[in-house]
C-alpha cells in the first residue's frame, strides 16, 4: 500500500502535482512520490520553496508563482494533466495580508470570503482545484512513516506527570476547537503560552520568558481539521527554538502531527535531552 491516507480509487499512473510551500516537507513528499514510482510535477512559489527542490525538477515539469497567482496555478495543474494535487509546507502567514499578489481569480475568492484566514483561503483554493476535477489529497499521503506515534517516542520515562499532560492536551484541544491555534505550552497546571496567528517558534519563545522546568509543549489538531491544507508539524527548527525556550518536552497528537525528518528528528532531540511523546 503506497499510503493509508490516499483515496480508495488513487490511480498511481496519473501525476501528482505537488504545490510546495517552504522549509523540508515538500521535499519529503517529491522523494516519497518519486519512491513510489508516481509521476510527480511542481507548482512553487518565489521567495517561498527551496531552491534546490525547484531546481530537482526538469523545466517541462515545474512552474513558479507569486503567491496569490490562482489562476496560473490553475492553468498549470491543466497544462501538467494532473490527476491529483497535493499541498506541502508552509506559506509566510503574514503573506496572506501583506505581500500578497492576487490576480483576478484570487482577488474574486478573497472578495467573497466573510473570514479571511487560512482556513478559509485554502478551502477556497481547494474548491477551485477539485472542480477541474483534480482530487486535493490528504497532505499526510506518503508520509505514513512520518508521523508522530502513540507512547514515548525518544525512549524512557517522560518528565511530566500525566494530570499535567491531561491538563495542557485538554488546554491546546479547546484552543484548536475555537480555531485560535493548535498549540500550548503549560506547566504544573498553569497555561505559559498559548499558539495564535504568529506561530509555533514565536509562542514557544514567549513561553521560554518564564520559568521553564517542568513546561509542556502540546501540538494537537482541531475535530474537523481539513488535513488537505492543514497538518501541524514538529521538525528541526522547532526543537531547535524548544531548546533555546528551556522546554525540554513536548506532547505531539498521534497519527496526526508530522514529524518532519523523524529520526533526524528523535536522535537529535536526544542528544539535547529533550523528550517528545505521541499521545491519542
Amino acid at each position: 500500500m503506497l499510503s493509508s491516507f490516499l483515496p480508495a480509487a488513487f490511480d498511481p499512473q496519473k501525476p501528482v502535482a505537488l504545490i510546495a510551500g517552504q522549509g523540508l516537507y515538500p521535499g519529503l513528499v517529491a522523494a516519497a512520490l518519486r519512491r513510489a514510482g508516481v509521476p510527480v510535477r511542481l507548482i512553487a512559489f518565489d521567495e517561498e520553496t527551496r531552491p534546490e527542490l525547484i531546481n530537482s525538477f526538469p523545466e517541462a515539469d515545474r512552474r513558479t508563482l507569486l503567491v496569490g497567482q490562482l489562476g496560473k496555478m490553475l492553468r498549470a495543474l491543466e497544462d501538467f494533466g494532473a490527476g491529483y494535487a497535493l499541498m506541502a509546507g508552509q506559506i509566510t502567514p503574514r503573506r496572506l495580508f501583506k505581500g500578497l499578489h492576487p490576480d483576478l481569480k484570487a482577488t474574486r475568492i478573497l472578495l467573497s470570503l466573510k473570514r479571511r484566514n487560512a482556513e478559509t483561503i485554502f478551502g477556497a483554493i481547494a474548491a477551485e482545484i477539485e472542480q477541474l476535477g483534480v482530487g486535493l489529497l490528504d497532505a499526510r499521503s506518503f508520509l505514513d512513516d512520518q508521523l508522530a506515534t502513540a507512547g514515548v517516542m525518544t525512549g524512557g520515562r517522560f518528565p511530566v506527570e500525566r494530570e499535567y499532560i491531561d491538563h495542557g492536551i485538554h488546554l491546546a484541544r479547546e484552543v484548536a476547537r475555537l480555531d485560535i491555534g493548535q498549540g500550548v505550552v503549560v506547566r504544573k497546571g498553569t497555561a505559559l503560552a498559548v499558539e495564535a496567528f504568529e506561530g509555533t517558534d514565536e509562542m514557544l519563545r514567549r513561553a521560554g520568558s518564564f520559568k521553564t522546568a517542568d513546561a509542556l509543549f502540546v501540538k494537537t489538531v482541531k475535530i474537523n481539521q481539513d488535513y488537505r491544507f492543514d497538518v501541524p508539524v514538529f521538525g528541526q527548527r522547532t526543537l531547535e527554538t524548544m531548546r533555546e525556550a528551556g522546554i525540554a518536552a513536548a506532547a505531539l497528537e498521534a497519527g496526526k502531527v508530522i514529524v518532519l525528518d523523524r529520526p533526524a528528528v528523535l536522535a537529535q532531540a536526544k542528544t539535547w535531552g529533550i523528550h517528545l511523546l505521541g499521545f491519542e
